[in-house]
């Protein structure tokens, strides 16, 4: 038969659903990332089993996309609970996961507390421990001028506080 007479699925036409990109290297958290966490795992599974519930009876076998998004984030966030690495509170001597860094750039003062990935939000002042700022000053002292962005002593570090 030619093809031009076959019917296909719409199926065959959708763009493929990809699981959620798992970040590169070790899931390291603060306490209240890993609560964070939770959360997220408890709210999905909680919209899942009610989004189920709603479902009619005919339907119950079939998954619409709105309950295979809800199983791809929750698998994601279970991922995430079950490789995270709760970091010990650092003690504040130098910059570590976890601090809370009062630094200088650019002549602007800015602060920011160092923690995990799923926990990070830039605008906030939570900075992921992988991000190029974070890197730069891991290990510095109070006081110290660190390197940036091909700068040399480009950040200055005034202030380091441990986060409990």
């Amino acid at each position: 038969m030619s093809v031009a007479f076959r019917r296909e699925s719409d199926d065959e036409h959708l763009e493929p659903r990809f699981e959620l990109p798992i970040p590169p290297g070790p899931n390291l958290v603060t306490a209240r990332g890993l609560a964070l966490i939770q959360e997220e795992v408890a709210r999905r599974e909680a919209g899942l089993a009610d989004l189920l519930a709603r479902l009619p009876a005919q339907q119950a076998g079939s998954e619409d996309e709105a309950v295979k998004a809800i199983r791809r984030e929750l698998r994601y966030w279970r991922t995430r609970q079950a490789s995270a690495q709760v970091m010990p509170v650092p003690d504040g001597t130098s910059v570590e996961f976890g601090c809370q860094v009062r630094l200088s750039m650019n002549g602007r003062e800015r602060v920011v507390t160092i923690v995990g990935d799923d926990e990070a939000d830039p605008a906030s002042g939570l900075l992921a421990y992988a991000a190029p700022l974070a890197r730069a000053i891991m290990g510095a002292e109070e006081g110290e001028r660190v390197d940036f962005a091909g700068k040399a002593e480009a950040i200055e570090v005034l202030e380091i506080r441990a986060q409990p």
